[in-house]
Order: C-alpha cells, then sequence, then structure tokens
C-alpha cells in the first residue's frame, strides 16, 4: 500500500464493472466524500474500459492484482461475481489494503473461513462487508430500539423480502444464497444472537415462477438465545420490491418497510408507490454504507459487518440450501468466534 498524503482522498480499485460495481463507481465519484475511483477491473475489457472513462483519471484493467498495486491505489471495493471475492481478498491483504466486499464474503463456508484465518493473520480487521440493510435508516432504527431494551427480549422477528421476477439465471438454492443472506445478516445483526439451526418449507410454486423455481420459499431460523425469525422469500411476487420486518418481543412490537413515506388521497383512492428495486430501496444505504467504509479507511481502521458476519452468513445459507433440498431441520455448524471479532 503507497504512503497517501493525510488529506488526500482515498484511492479506490473497484474490482467489477456489472451493474452493483458501476453504481458504486457513480456512488464514489458523485456522490460520497473523501475517495476517488482511480481504478475499475474486470475480466471484459471493455466493460472496464467503458466505466473507467466516467471517471477523470481513472485506469481499467483485466486483473485485479495489478490494480491493487498501482500506485494510486489505496483501498479495493470488490463487486465480482463472489466464486471470484476469496482470490481478490487475500490479494487485497497481501498489500494489507482496506476491502469492502459486496456479499457474499464468499459462496461458502469453507472458503470464507479460508478468507477469515487469512485475516486473523493479519492481526488486524481489513474486510467490510456488504451488508448494506445496517445502514438503511429504517433498519438502524429498529437495531437501536432494541438494543434499549424497553420491548423486551425479542421473541419472534418476521421478515418479508419480494422482487418483481427473477432473473433468468436464478435456482432455487440461489433464494436462500443471494436473497436470503441478507435476513441471515439482519437476524443476526438486529437480535445479537447466532443462528443455529434452518428448516426451509416449500409451499406450491407460484405460476409466475419460472419452471423448476421453487418460488416462494419460508425460512425458519432458530437462535443461540432462543427467538425464532421467519421470512418470506418470493422473488416473483408481480407488483414490486418490499422488504419488511417486525420484531415481536416480550413488552411490544416494532415493524420497519411498510413505505407510507408518502400517502396520496384523489379521485376516491389513497394509496403510494411500491419500489421496483433494491437499488431504489435501498440507495441510501449504500451511500451511508460506502461512506462509513471510506472514512474509516482514511483512519486507518475497518468498519461495519466484519469476515465473521461474511463467515457466519455463508454457514447460515450452507444450512438453508441443505435443508431446501433435503427437506428437515439442518443445524448451523460455526467454529469458535476468533478474539479479533469480539
Amino acid at each position: 500500500m503507497a504512503e497517501r498524503a493525510p488529506h488526500a482522498p482515498l484511492g479506490v480499485a473497484v474490482i467489477g464493472a456489472g451493474r452493483m460495481g458501476a453504481d458504486h463507481v457513480r456512488r464514489i465519484d458523485r456522490v460520497i466524500s473523501g475517495a476517488r475511483v482511480t481504478a475499475v477491473v474486470d475480466v471484459d475489457a471493455e466493460r472496464a474500459k467503458a466505466v473507467a472513462a466516467r471517471v477523470d483519471g481513472c485506469t481499467a484493467y483485466t486483473d485485479p492484482v495489478a490494480a491493487m498495486a498501482a500506485a494510486d491505489v489505496d483501498a479495493a471495493l470488490v463487486a465480482s461475481p463472489g466464486p471470484a471475492h476469496e482470490a481478490a481478498l487475500l490479494a487485497a491483504f497481501e498489500r494489507d489494503l482496506p476491502v469492502l466486499c459486496e456479499k457474499p464474503l464468499t459462496p461458502d463456508a469453507a472458503s470464507a473461513l479460508r478468507v477469515l484465518e487469512a485475516e486473523q493473520a493479519l492481526g488486524h480487521r481489513r474486510v467490510q462487508v456488504g451488508f448494506m440493510r445496517r445502514y438503511d435508516p429504517e433498519y438502524a432504527r429498529l437495531e437501536a430500539l432494541l438494543r434499549t431494551g424497553q420491548l423486551g427480549r425479542p421473541l419472534m422477528l418476521h421478515n418479508r423480502h419480494r422482487n418483481v421476477a427473477s432473473p433468468p439465471f436464478f435456482t432455487s438454492a440461489m433464494l436462500i444464497s443471494d436473497s436470503v443472506a441478507h435476513e441471515a445478516d439482519a437476524t443476526r445483526w438486529l437480535l445479537g444472537q447466532e443462528i443455529t439451526a434452518v428448516t426451509v418449507l416449500r409451499p406450491a410454486p407460484s405460476a409466475n415462477a419460472p419452471d423448476a423455481l421453487q418460488d416462494p420459499q419460508f425460512v425458519v431460523f432458530e437462535t443461540d438465545g432462543g427467538a425464532l425469525s421467519d421470512v418470506e422469500i418470493f422473488v416473483n411476487c408481480g407488483f414490486g420490491y418490499q422488504v419488511q420486518a417486525e420484531a415481536v418481543c416480550e413488552r411490544g412490537t416494532a415493524r420497519i418497510g411498510d413505505g407510507h413515506a408518502l400517502v396520496t388521497n384523489t379521485a376516491g383512492h389513497w394509496g403510494g408507490t411500491i419500489a421496483q428495486d433494491w437499488t431504489e430501496r435501498f440507495e441510501e444505504a449504500y451511500d451511508r454504507e460506502v461512506q462509513a467504509w471510506v472514512d474509516a479507511a482514511r483512519r486507518g481502521g475497518t468498519t461495519g459487518p466484519s469476515a465473521w458476519d461474511g463467515y457466519a452468513a455463508a454457514a447460515v445459507c450452507e444450512a438453508g440450501v441443505t435443508a431446501l433440498r433435503e427437506g428437515g431441520r439442518v443445524a448451523v455448524e460455526l467454529v469458535e468466534k476468533p478474539a479479533l471479532y469480539r
């Protein structure tokens, strides 16, 4: 990692120039402060060049290692497909670069554990995992309320996660690994508990779901604190993008995600609008997430969801996919939590 002047902007290499990566390039260039995109990496050289051309002084690469070795790169934002994350993270560790890694940390628990062990070898945290819901104002208020204890002990958490339509490449397992992964992290974070077992129930598939896609699914998490968290995952609901959560506690309940910021009354009707995708619903969360990462990296530190959180979510999703395929209740297997993440 090259020496950077104390007040100079953080030079960021964005690895992956697809929809997510390109949006982060825009965000760093136009929305947040304290950083600039100095490198864009993609296996598709033309796509990397096209995205890099939108930013003055930005260089396009096809090799993440070459980009991270550049003198003007101080940090890396990994937005490439999940199977490529491990190699990029290990390369960043070799240069002791701070990394914001989009979820999943890696696609399975074994590779996530290797990343966890490599970061421990550094002796300090370097990874912030992109569980952006922790930065959403509604989720943040719910977490803060539960932490006060004024509603009593959380007993249940009800979650709904709906998409207009699934991408053509989506599989039944991806409803767990790519979508419910967010609820796995939200459950752990909101309740302050680890998930110990997963059960997946399979209602009759919607007529709107592509052939062979088990959609919707109903997922139940058990926690080490005795709470239950359920997730309705429905990725072909047809009408909008909805993410909602309700905590049921001993002395009350609290709910977020109703989307009633604006309600209209006109011509004998009342109502509002429903977000159509994640970029609209969680735009502010992404902005806050990346700003928090940049601020911490400029101070020489790391904040937010850790590699342990990424590993735990991977283990939960792995158990969930097994439960989907084989039926029944599947235990979540975690190693002992290292001191670095306590």
